[in-house]
């Protein structure tokens, strides 16, 4: 038999159904706290929990595909605003009885960006809203969205020490104190200003000056502060370890 004639004669419904979502962990940056994306579901299972934004991927997408559309739906996000958004998959969630409709696996997906808009809940949800990560509590979600969002925020937390997508949650252009604001935000730890300042600097390809500076000085008065764009690194090394996990390693 070749593999036309096999094809032809392949059965699908001899095999359990499974159908695959994506679910997004979207984060940003509002009035200095780090807030998550989450949308109440309008209808069963699950009505009236709250949930991160996702849904079905359809039969024409790939899952990067899927978790973009799903995630421009909830936040109006235009072509021209979602290339600045940095999105990559975040693990795979299978549980048999995760969700009660049928057998489905989902693709879970991390994004953060800056100056994310203000969500419009999607036709199947009664409503969305971006809630402030301190404040979710114990707060119930649905089907195994906890765990997700959980895995998320640790990930989103570790790459921030070995990678330089901090400088994703800024505009191109920033200072260093705007650096250290992300830092501190998205681990919940003050950082010593000077000591941060230096590690940056020390870092190859984590940052370049573009040779101009704020309009004005600080709050207090002072010289104006230098502005910085990416670079190109795509690892930081030496990392810039969270002050917790700086006493594991020492």
């Amino acid at each position: 038999m070749d593999e036309q004639e096999f094809l032809a004669g392949y059965d699908p419904s001899a095999y359990p159904s499974v159908a695959v979502t994506v679910d997004v962990v979207a984060l940003t940056i509002r009035e200095g706290a780090l807030h998550l994306l989450l949308v109440r579901r309008g209808q069963p299972p699950f009505a009236g929990h709250w949930a991160l934004p996702g849904g079905f991927v359809q039969p024409d997408e790939d899952l990067a595909t899927g978790a973009r559309r799903e995630l421009a739906e909830e936040t109006g996000l235009g072509d021209d605003r979602m290339h600045r958004v940095h999105l990559e998959q975040l693990g795979s969630y299978g549980d048999p009885g995760r969700d009660p409709r049928m057998r489905i696996v989902s693709v879970a997906h991390l994004a953060f960006a800056p100056d994310l808009p203000d969500p419009v809940a999607a036709s199947d949800a009664a409503d969305a809203a971006w809630l402030p990560v301190d404040a979710l509590g114990n707060r119930q979600l649905a089907f195994d969205h906890a765990r997700i969002v959980e895995e998320g925020l640790e990930r989103a937390r570790a790459k921030l020490e070995y990678t330089p997508l901090a400088t994703r949650f800024l505009e191109p252009e920033f200072t260093i104190s705007e650096l250290r604001g992300v830092y501190e935000t998205v681990w919940g730890h003050p950082l010593h200003a000077g000591n941060f300042h230096r590690k940056v600097l020390s870092v190859p390809g984590f940052v370049e000056s573009t040779g101009a500076t704020t309009e004005r000085g600080g709050a207090r008065g002072g010289p104006r502060a230098k502005l910085y764009r990416a670079g190109d690194a795509r690892l930081l090394h030496p990392a810039l370890l969270r002050p917790d996990r700086e006493e594991e390693v020492r």
